[in-house]
């Protein structure tokens, strides 16, 4: 299970309240410092995501914690009709908003204002469904993942895109130096909220990743669960299915 950090320590809100004002104050900054602070690898591993959405060639897919839309716009690719990005912060999906108007991807692409533990969806809804650096936000990671299996199709695709730790020297040093030391620099140096990129940091360093995420997938009712480390380990896309 995972530890749970919040990004306010002294704060009275929930850790959800907490992560929903996060993201809405770094709405507008959000992208251009992700692709600062991962040098942009983090455009490469969408596509892989996207790759493994395609081989099951779904009609319906829902992208949660889509934040500003990335993912959601790549998915297009997939030749889905419909795709529906959830996010709890409204101030990252009215940026999603709009580059999908600016795209004209509107009538594929709903974004949507939702909880990722209380989806509402009816059960088995969706033939794929992704989450891109969102996991490790949910407040109950196991009832997260619980609502994802329910609206999930029999047989379908879930794909995870998280962060993750390097196990082999010397990107283990590497990472560490970097994440705990450099991007919560670079955050406060040029983010409004100067908590948010620490937080996003120190949530990353303790999260379940490898086969310990692959075990709770499966304690939940996922099947096939399959980690599949990126860039030597600093990222892992994890697949599974339900029955």
């Amino acid at each position: 299970m995972s530890k749970k950090i919040n990004p306010y320590k002294n704060s009275d809100l929930s850790k959800k309240e907490q992560v929903t004002k996060m993201f809405d104050t770094i709405s507008k900054e959000y992208d251009g410092l992700n692709r600062v602070i991962s040098f942009g690898i983090d455009v490469k591993w969408r596509k892989k995501v996207v790759a493994i959405v395609a081989k099951t060639q779904p009609d319906t897919i829902l992208d949660i914690a889509t934040g500003t839309g990335d993912l959601a716009i790549n998915l297009t690719k997939t030749n889905a009709s419909k795709i529906i990005g959830l996010d709890i912060s409204d101030g990252m999906l009215e940026v999603g908003r709009q580059k999908i108007n600016k795209k004209q991807l509107n009538k594929t692409i709903e974004m949507v204002l939702g909880d990722s533990e209380n989806l509402p969806f009816n059960d088995n809804t969706f033939d794929a469904i992704t989450v891109a650096f969102g996991v490790r936000n949910f407040e109950n990671l196991e009832k997260g993942l619980s609502e994802i299996l329910r609206v999930l199709k029999p047989n379908g695709t879930f794909v995870i895109l998280e962060t993750s730790v390097p196990t082999k020297f010397p990107f283990k040093q590497g990472y560490n130096i970097y994440t705990k030391g450099i991007m919560p620099l670079i955050g406060k140096l040029f983010s409004r909220d100067k908590v948010a990129y620490s937080y996003l940091s120190e949530s990353a360093s303790v999260f379940p990743y490898g086969e310990a995420l692959n075990n709770i997938l499966r304690k939940i009712g996922f099947i096939n669960a399959e980690a599949l480390p990126q860039t030597f380990g600093v990222a892992t896309i994890y697949k599974a299915t339900k029955k």
